[in-house]
């Protein structure tokens, strides 16, 4: 074998890197393969198509460099030469390269040009099959795509052929004999020649065809309709755009009773999440299993204080307060990576009782091997106060907070005979304004419901989106925040009736049972 044939290193050197060609899946960022994620941790360099999933690319270290390849109608397509010229510059630096592709890298996805160039350049490289569009596409509108009764084979037939070539490789005639399920990628701009020419081959005009369109996204929307209409279908109104799949075949006529996907509870509902972006998985992922579509809208961010010198004070001194409170899980977090840091560990809180003000907080303690000894019943500083009045008179108390928020626990315990000393663990600063795509989904009313956890995400919120928060139904998460949201003029649809991130999404599901037929 030469050697042009294949890599002569399957591992990166000090002066050469190493491309791993990886599959993002259909759309879906859960549709990743573990090897998929594993390659993208330890990326230096991502490169990335416009149809991956950007929540895919949060597997990748935060300092690793994101390269979009463009995105039609916005930005300039990258040609495939310059691609292959970026990838192979990339890795002769000596760095880490995921070549992150739609789908499966080696379907229809220009996948053996990129593998030659890498072959031509002596880059080592290993490829990462995904999920591809064709066959998920099956699986997301229920449509099995062979069947012992009616399909034994499976075609995968590109729509879109190379147009440097002078005729086409088709064998239409043949593939209107095709017994079994003929799968078409890209073929949206050339629906009417392909159909057409189905056709002519022998096709049945009346064949069963499926257009799945942005496959396993919250917004998957599925066409169904003969083999003669398609053209018609795809023209609108209104006009389809891609990427879409195409399935053609009697397998198609089994997608009503076997779509699982569309029936899902919250399936077509926008949701807002306002947290932090680093905080609100807890809420995307349970979501997004439900089928809605989520965005992620920081109303604030989270971090460092202006000043760590008041809490490295309070870690030293930790055996002597009687009791810490933790006002929320954010303080819960900082000030324990803090105390890690300054060299201690969870033994350092241990002659103290410790308080939170919610079972969030609490689920946070835990987390670090820490059970709260206070809990009150309701989320909100005056149960926890009232909690601890009677038990803080004459002792020492942290108070671990937030760099703003009501002062309202400390001046209760105080009040109460404590010995308060309250540190901030974290700043909270106010992003400044929304995105404007999302400010003109919620203009629109297109935004179902919008998640409210705290009163300065309310206040944010209303900073942002004024009269239009009008237009989308709030879920709170606790009688404090609904009652600042009532003040601002938007009072909460439903609030949660157990103050965590797993209460916002019951509330939400307790309102979609209501509201089913």
């Amino acid at each position: 074998m030469s050697d042009n044939s294949t890599p002569t290193s399957t591992h990166p050197s000090a002066t050469k890197g190493i491309v791993y060609l990886v599959g993002a899946g259909p759309g879906a960022p859960d549709l990743l393969t573990l090897r998929g994620a594993q390659c993208l941790r330890k990326a230096e360099c991502v490169i990335y198509d416009y149809l991956v999933n950007p929540s895919i690319l949060g597997h990748a270290p935060p300092a690793a460099e994101r390269i979009c390849l463009g995105q039609h109608g916005r930005s300039r397509i990258w040609p495939p030469s310059e691609v292959n010229q970026l990838v192979i510059s990339k890795a002769r630096q000596g760095l880490t390269v995921v070549r992150l592709k739609g789908g499966d890298p080696i379907v229809f996805g220009h996948g053996a040009e990129e593998l030659q160039a890498l072959v031509e350049a002596n880059i080592p490289f290993e490829v990462v099959p995904g999920i591809s569009a064709g066959l998920a596409a099956g699986a997301y509108a229920g449509i099995p795509l062979t069947h012992r009764e009616i399909s034994s084979a499976v075609a995968l037939v590109t729509g879109q052929e190379d147009h440097d070539k002078t005729s086409s490789s088709l064998d239409y005639a043949m593939l209107g004999r095709f017994p079994g399920t003929l799968v078409f990628y890209m073929g949206v701009t050339t629906a009417e020649q392909w159909s057409l020419r189905l056709i002519e081959g022998g096709l049945d005009p009346q064949t069963p065809v499926a257009i799945i369109r942005r496959c396993s996204h919250p917004d998957q929307t599925i066409i169904e309709c003969r083999l003669d209409e398609v053209a018609q279908r795809v023209e609108g109104p209104p006009k389809l755009r891609p990427p879409a799949i195409f399935v053609v075949g009697k397998v198609v006529s089994l997608a009503g009773h076997l779509n699982w996907f569309s029936h899902r509870l919250l399936f077509g509902q926008t949701i807002l999440v306002a947290r932090p972006a680093a905080q609100s998985q807890e809420l995307i992922e349970p979501l997004e299993r439900l089928g809605a579509r989520v965005l992620n809208q920081p109303a604030i961010t989270i971090g460092p204080p202006a000043d760590w010198q008041p809490v490295d004070d309070a870690i030293r001194e930790l055996p002597s307060y009687a009791w810490i409170v933790f006002s929320s899980s954010n303080g819960v977090d900082w000030f324990m990576n803090r105390l890690r840091d300054r060299g201690f560990d969870a033994r350092q809180l241990g002659r103290s009782s410790i308080a939170a003000i919610g079972p969030g907080t609490a689920a946070a303690l835990e987390s670090y091997g820490l059970r709260a000894d206070c809990v009150p019943n309701e989320y909100r500083a005056e149960a926890l106060a009232e909690a601890l009045q009677d038990q803080v008179a004459g002792k020492q108390v942290l108070l671990v907070r937030a760099s703003r928020g009501r002062e309202l626990l400390s001046d209760t315990l105080a009040q109460a005979g404590a010995l308060v000393r309250s540190v901030v663990a974290y700043s909270s600063i106010d992003v400044e304004a929304a995105d404007e795509e999302i400010a003109a989904l919620m203009r629109s009313g297109k935004v179902d419901w919008t998640v409210v956890t705290s009163s300065s995400i309310a206040q944010a919120l209303a900073r942002f989106f004024g009269e239009s928060l009008l237009k989308t139904r709030i879920v709170s998460i606790s009688p404090v925040t609904s009652a600042t949201l009532a003040e601002l003029g938007f009072p909460a649809t439903v609030e949660s009736q157990v103050h965590t991130m797993q209460g916002i999404v019951d509330a939400i599901q307790r309102d979609a049972v209501k509201a089913e037929p």
